[in-house]
């Protein structure tokens, strides 16, 4: 069965979310094989520390989005259809939503200066404490909904309210990270140098251990993504409800977020109307997450939204963008 086809056979069930047994060895391989691409991706691929170019970015980005949408062929093989359905509409909806922390981890790098050829290590680090993080957040949320019906209407306000911050986002507003609260404890309680050594979190001088500012930067990295998992959580559980479905489409969407990055940490004036595409996304899925006690809106219909909101959005940034171009070479 198609792609295509599995979307069509999802969006004809007019009940409720996907509801299935995953089996134990069926998490196994999963988790496995999370953790196989991890290994390969530090120890093979950037064992040794270099700067990595936009094409190399770009093509390891191709590789990670390949795997992610062929995972959800696994599941289509093992589930069927509607789960399948549920997981890609949630992996491209995260995916989309992650783009936003992309461009924070840019502002954060740049901020620090961060030698180019040590951000990988520090962002690796990063996903890995995003994926762990993520999973406690998915787990409590769908036995919350599954315990108390209100908390579906919590996370639809949230998700409205958030959706109205990202679309009201001013891109010129100036973030002081160096007095932020999350440095003022790392410098409160762990003793720290002053200058980078190589791609290491903590050194040791004068007999003491100390962190680097990698390590700080580390930690701005993961409270970002602590903030940014309230927003994406909700999001996917508007759209599926199995816990398997939401962590392995958080997890590969999350994976693929460091080569992501080196492809479009410098292109973020490009795409000035992303973030009311992106606003868009998150209105829709809090409105479907409100609505979801009285009508189950298929998940080919988000899936819809959610790639026509993104086409949109690129496309009249980039129009914009020529127009500026155009009118200033007309100008005398």
């Amino acid at each position: 069965m198609s792609f295509a086809v599995a979307l069509a056979a999802s969006s004809s069930d007019s009940g409720s979310f996907a509801s299935f047994d995953v089996l134990p060895w069926q998490w196994i391989a999963f988790i496995a094989l999370v953790a196989t691409l991890l290994l390969v991706d530090l120890l093979v691929l950037h064992r040794k520390p270099h700067v990595i170019p936009i094409k190399e970015a770009a093509i390891e980005t191709a590789v990670w989005v390949a795997i992610g949408l062929s995972f959800g062929f696994a599941i289509l093989a093992w589930h069927g259809s509607q789960p399948a359905g549920e997981y890609w509409t949630g992996y491209l909806l995260e995916l989309s939503l992650s783009v936003d922390n992309v461009f924070v981890w840019a502002v954060i790098l740049t901020f620090f200066a961060v030698p180019a050829q040590y951000q990988f290590r520090v962002l690796f680090w990063g996903v890995f404490g995003a994926l762990v993080l993520r999973a406690g957040f998915i787990f409590a949320g769908v036995a919350l909904i599954e315990q108390f019906t209100f908390v579906l209407y919590v996370f639809g306000g949230i998700l409205l309210w958030s959706a109205y911050k990202i679309a009201k986002h001013d891109e010129g507003e100036v973030v002081d990270l160096e007095h932020s609260r999350t440095m003022r404890l790392v410098r409160r309680f762990i003793p720290s140098t002053t200058e980078y050594h190589g791609q290491h979190l903590f050194v040791r001088e004068n007999a003491k251990r100390l962190a680097t500012p990698l390590f700080a930067v580390l930690v701005l990295v993961e409270s970002t993504d602590l903030v940014f998992a309230v927003d994406s959580v909700p999001a996917v559980l508007a759209v599926a409800r199995e816990e398997f479905i939401v962590f392995s489409s958080n997890a590969f969407a999350i994976l693929g977020l460091r080569s992501m990055y080196f492809m479009l940490a410098g292109m973020k004036d490009r795409f000035r109307y992303l973030n009311i595409g992106l606003g868009v996304i998150l209105a829709s899925v809090g409105v479907k997450m409100l609505l979801s006690e009285v009508v189950h809106i298929p998940a080919v219909i988000s899936l819809g939204i959610i790639l026509g909101t993104l086409a949109i959005a690129v496309f009249a940034s980039l129009a914009a963008e020529r127009r500026e171009v155009r009118n200033a070479g007309e100008a005398p």
